[in-house]
């Protein structure tokens, strides 16, 4: 795999839909040379793993968000699964899981030939303030315990995490270099943030060390997708770092 800062692909959209055809008619309006995209639990459930082979026939890679959270040798078979019958470019687990949890997702393809997707964690969902967390009994605000939650990614062998913007810079000046930071919660300024409560721009994020940007709403509900799309790209290339 090429590091993510060797990638032209940083945008990831989210495809927030419910059926087989808004889907794929949704994507015709795409180029797939520009993104990649996420599948999720609801688009997931609908529609089942024949959905994902026909996002990959139209030549687009998928980032499997299904965010596995189960007893050990549960996670490592849905990895498998996931990488065996799937092909999937990327799937992620809740970090939250444990270390025995992580191990053995980083670990279930190590003795099999074949691709091998990144896997990474979910820290703190991007819905979530530190006084949802506290509900939850976590003391430490969201900031303390996602960094928590990376350095136990990290630890256990998987190869970077989902975060909130708020998080990037202090994960990126904290952790290995090479260690993938995948953010949602991006919107552009005048972008309604719907359910996401720790937010950032595209050109903000990128700055701030992320290597993926996940977007949904801004582009799945825009009257022109693709331009939405480039305007995201437009915001990223602007502020990538100067290989130079």
């Amino acid at each position: 795999m090429k590091p993510a800062d060797k990638d032209p692909k940083r945008l990831i959209v989210a495809l927030d839909f419910v059926g087989e055809k808004e889907t794929l008619g949704f994507l015709d309006r795409l180029d797939p040379d520009n993104c990649r995209v996420k599948i999720g639990k609801e688009l997931f459930t609908a529609c089942g793993p024949a959905l994902v082979k026909k996002v990959q026939q139209r030549g687009f890679d998928i980032f499997l968000d299904l965010k596995f959270h189960d007893i050990p040798n549960t996670v490592a078979g849905a990895v498998r699964a996931a990488a065996l019958e799937l092909g999937v470019w990327m799937m992620n687990v809740h970090a939250s899981g444990g270390r025995a949890m992580l191990e053995a997702a980083a670990g279930a393809l190590s003795d099999i030939v074949c691709w091998h997707p990144h896997v990474i964690g979910v820290t703190v969902l991007t819905s979530l303030s530190d006084d949802d967390l506290a509900e939850l009994g976590v003391r430490d605000p969201a900031r303390d315990q996602v960094l928590r939650l990376a350095r136990l990614c990290d630890a256990a062998g998987l190869g970077g995490v989902v975060c909130s913007p708020a998080e990037v810079a202090l994960l990126r000046e904290n952790m290995p270099r090479g260690f993938l930071l995948v953010t949602p919660g991006i919107r552009r300024s005048g972008d309604a943030s719907g359910d996401q409560k720790r937010v950032m721009g595209p050109g903000e994020a990128i700055a701030a060390g992320a290597d993926y940007l996940v977007v949904g709403r801004p582009i799945t509900g825009a009257t022109d997708p693709q331009a939405a799309l480039a305007d995201f790209m437009s915001e990223v290339s602007g502020n990538l770092p100067n290989p130079y």
